[in-house]
Order: C-alpha cells, then sequence, then structure tokens
C-alpha cells in the first residue's frame, strides 16, 4: 500500500515532460512510470504538469527580532501557497544568527512551526572567522551570508581586509549582498527626502559594480564559492558572465518583470528595495543572462515590512518586499509569454540551487529522492490580491497583476500541505541537508 500516488500527471523528469505516475512512500519517490498499485492517497494530476520542489534560496523571515512583520511560521505559509516546498532564510535578524547559539535558536524556533524545508544562513561578521572555519557540517546550514554593504538589520562586513578574512576562513558558500559601504556613505547626499526615484541614484551601479569586482577578486585568490545575490546592473552582468565556476549569481522576480521609472511612479516606497529596480536598460539586461543561461538562480528576496512602515517619507521607508508567494506564478508567467522556457526555470529554482549549495535528495524527480512537489496548471489565470497575500504584512508589489500559470498543489515528504491555496495539515518541514 503506497501512502501517496500522483496519477497523469506530466511531470519533469530528466529535462522533458513525460507522461507518469509517481509512487511515494514514507516521505520518499519510490517508483516512476505506469503505476496501478493501492494507495491511501491517489492525486490526479491530468491536464498538471508536476515539477520537483521548488527551492526559494533568499528569504527574510524576520525571526527573531520583528516578528510583527514576520515569524518562520507566517513565511513558510506565505511559501507553500506559492509552491515553494523548501527556503534558505537569511540572518539579518535581532539578534543576528551569527553564531552557533543563535543558529540553534533558529533551528529551535522552527521545528514544527515551519510548513515548508528549511535552512538558514549563518551571518557573517569581522569577527568571528573561526565559526565560519567549522560550520562545514553544521546541521541546517545552507551558507554564509556577508553584508558587504549596509541593508536591513546591523550585519555589515564592509573593510576589504575582513571581506578577505571571511573567504579565507569560509567552509561553506558565501552568499554576498554585494554593494560598497563606502560609495553608499559617499552617495548619500544624493539622497531626496520625498523622492524614492532618488533610491538607485544613492544605491548606483558603481556602488554595485565595485563590491562585485572585489567579491570576485577575493573569492577567487582563495578558490572559494561564492554566490552574488540579487543582481541588478548590466555592467555586473557582462562582468559575472566572463567569471563563473567558482562564482554563481542570483536575479530576483521583480526585478525581471518591473523597472524604473514606472515601478516608483505606481509604487512609491512600496518599490524601494536594496539593491534598488533600476530602468529598462538594466532590466533588459538581466533577461539577456536568463535567455542565455548566465545566471544561475531566481531567488525571491522575500523582504517585508509593514504598511506602516512602508508609509513613511522616503528615505525613512525601510527597503525590501515580500515575494516568496508570489516567485513562482511570476515566473510561469513568463514562460507563458515565451521569455524563457521551463527547463530555464527548473533550472533556476531547483537544479542549481542543489548544485551550488550542495543539497541532498531534493530539486529532482528521481526514485529514492524526497518526495517534494510543485504541481502548477500552466493555464489557470490568476489575480494576485493583498488580502490573499499569507505573509503578516499584507501586500505585495504585484497587486492587481494577471499572471497565467500557478500553483495548485505543494507537496512535501509525500504529505499534500496546500491544494487550490488552501493549507492543509500541520507544519512539518524539516532542515535540508547537505553533501
Amino acid at each position: 500500500m503506497l501512502d501517496l500516488l500522483i496519477k497523469n500527471g506530466s511531470c519533469y523528469i530528466d529535462k522533458d515532460l513525460k507522461s507518469c505516475d509517481i509512487a511515494i512512500n514514507d516521505g520518499k519517490i519510490i517508483e516512476i512510470g505506469k503505476i496501478n498499485n493501492e494507495a491511501k492517497e491517489i492525486y490526479d494530476a491530468s491536464n498538471l504538469t508536476v515539477l520537483p520542489g521548488c527551492i526559494d534560496t533568499q528569504t527574510h523571515f524576520r525571526e527573531p527580532g520583528s516578528t510583527d512583520t514576520e515569524d518562520l511560521h507566517s513565511g513558510s505559509r506565505a511559501a507553500i501557497v506559492g509552491g515553494i516546498t523548501s527556503v534558505f532564510e537569511m540572518p539579518n535578524t535581532n539578534p543576528p544568527t551569527s553564531n552557533k547559539t543563535e543558529f540553534q535558536r533558529k533551528l529551535d524556533l522552527a521545528k514544527n512551526r515551519m510548513y515548508c524545508n528549511y535552512a538558514f544562513y549563518f551571518g557573517a561578521t569581522a569577527d568571528n572567522a573561526k565559526d565560519l572555519a567549522s560550520l562545514k557540517n553544521l546541521v541546517g546550514c545552507c551558507g554564509i551570508k556577508l553584508f558587504a554593504g549596509s541593508s536591513t538589520g546591523n550585519l555589515l562586513v564592509a573593510a576589504e581586509e575582513d571581506i578577505d578574512k571571511v573567504f579565507q576562513n569560509s567552509s561553506k558558500v558565501i552568499a554576498v549582498h554585494s554593494e560598497d559601504e563606502e560609495i553608499l556613505k559617499t552617495n548619500k547626499k544624493l539622497i531626496k527626502n520625498g523622492d524614492v526615484h532618488s533610491h538607485p541614484v544613492w544605491r548606483s551601479v558603481e556602488c554595485a559594480m565595485s563590491s562585485t569586482r572585489r567579491i570576485v577578486r577575493i573569492a577567487e585568490r582563495y578558490n572559494k564559492k561564492a554566490h552574488i545575490l540579487h543582481i541588478t546592473t548590466k555592467e555586473e552582468i557582462d562582468f559575472l558572465s566572463q567569471h563563473k565556476g567558482n562564482i554563481t549569481f542570483e536575479i530576483t522576480p521583480q526585478h525581471l518583470t518591473i523597472y524604473a521609472p514606472d515601478c516608483y511612479n505606481k509604487l512609491g516606497s512600496y518599490a524601494q528595495m536594496n539593491p534598488p529596480l533600476r530602468d529598462k536598460s538594466h532590466y533588459d539586461r538581466l533577461w539577456y543572462a536568463v535567455k542565455n543561461n548566465f545566471n544561475d538562480t531566481i531567488g525571491s528576496d522575500h523582504a517585508p515590512h509593514l504598511k506602516i512602515n512602508k508609509d513613511k517619507e522616503y528615505p525613512n521607508s525601510p527597503s525590501g518586499m515580500p515575494g516568496v508567494q508570489t516567485l513562482i506564478p511570476v515566473m510561469l508567467n513568463h514562460i507563458n509569454d515565451g521569455k524563457l522556457s521551463l527547463e530555464q526555470l527548473i533550472n533556476s529554482v531547483c537544479e542549481n540551487p542543489v548544485k551550488i549549495f550542495g543539497i541532498k535528495n531534493k530539486g529532482f524527480i528521481k526514485e529514492g529522492y524526497d518526495a517534494d512537489f510543485t504541481i502548477v496548471d500552466m493555464n489557470k489565470v490568476i489575480e494576485i490580491k493583498n488580502e490573499k497575500i499569507e505573509s503578516k504584512c499584507g501586500w505585495s508589489p504585484f497587486h492587481g497583476y494577471k499572471f497565467k500559470g500557478t500553483p495548485v498543489s505543494t507537496i512535501i515528504a509525500g504529505e499534500i500541505k496546500m491544494r487550490e491555496g488552501k493549507i492543509i495539515g500541520k507544519p512539518s518541514g524539516l532542515p535540508m541537508k547537505f553533501i
């Protein structure tokens, strides 16, 4: 007797869609093919596409510290409603997740409270190099997060000698928020109070590019892995496409969907994030990177803030927007628009995260792998509405947008956790395992 049998789906296997059934027992895929065994539960996936469980490799769930804005429980609800089966969560909390005591605290807070699977970044500081050298086998640790420029929270490693020390001692992939702190300080005079259009002027192209050059130089010096988060500039795209190998990078769905000045005209400070949304020439180059497979991952950079704070006059308004619930619908709509292929999306949210970070038993529909699936209806049109956002912040930059293609079920360890937008059962997500 099987625990679950997924029947009649169009399944993404070996970079192709195959009509087959998937048998699941004890949270694992045990057989793929034409299967007629009895099962406790049968999921009829007729006219649906069965994808490997999608992974969002950049989320901020704000716990501990700002749990009025988000917490691990509410963030995980937003994830599974959006078809995300696993998340990497960031360390710029209060206090920051930058020592092993706080890291264990985060694991304890997640246990039996998160619907999706999870792993946490360990925050780099100017003086925790010893800890960074001993993270290789730390349970639930996906990598090290380095803020080279200041953003939300107080984790910052700005001086080159300190960044050098982080890379020298790293035992995991280092994910980098790449902005140059000295340029940010110099450019502060360019901020115009009440004018969010000055945000990308302050956090300029050169601010991003200067930092990214430095990060690549240091990573290559020590032959260490660097993953540059939320790339926003055409200059970085051209530079990073010449430095592959140990250097990988991410683009967010919002940087592939909205751009300046329209986004600031329409959304005001709700479009404010770090690094910023830029003009269409940068947007076009980001798409060039996606279409030509230079880009490695697509992560939401889910960074919610309450409306009461986003409504403050710029620059007192905080940077960041929610995104874990909308990542997959946004990108499926882009597939339907012919901007990228399903294979390119699955590379970015399943296969490449597994390869870059060494995740065990996820990212593929294979016998013996974890039974995590994102089941999507490529033809279903949805409208994003603030009132349907599971995040505590209660808003989305895509409010009012209609997207074609959406997750209709999220299955984690062989259990259906979301169906047609409804959350099912209790939180049972587990820490992800790494090679």
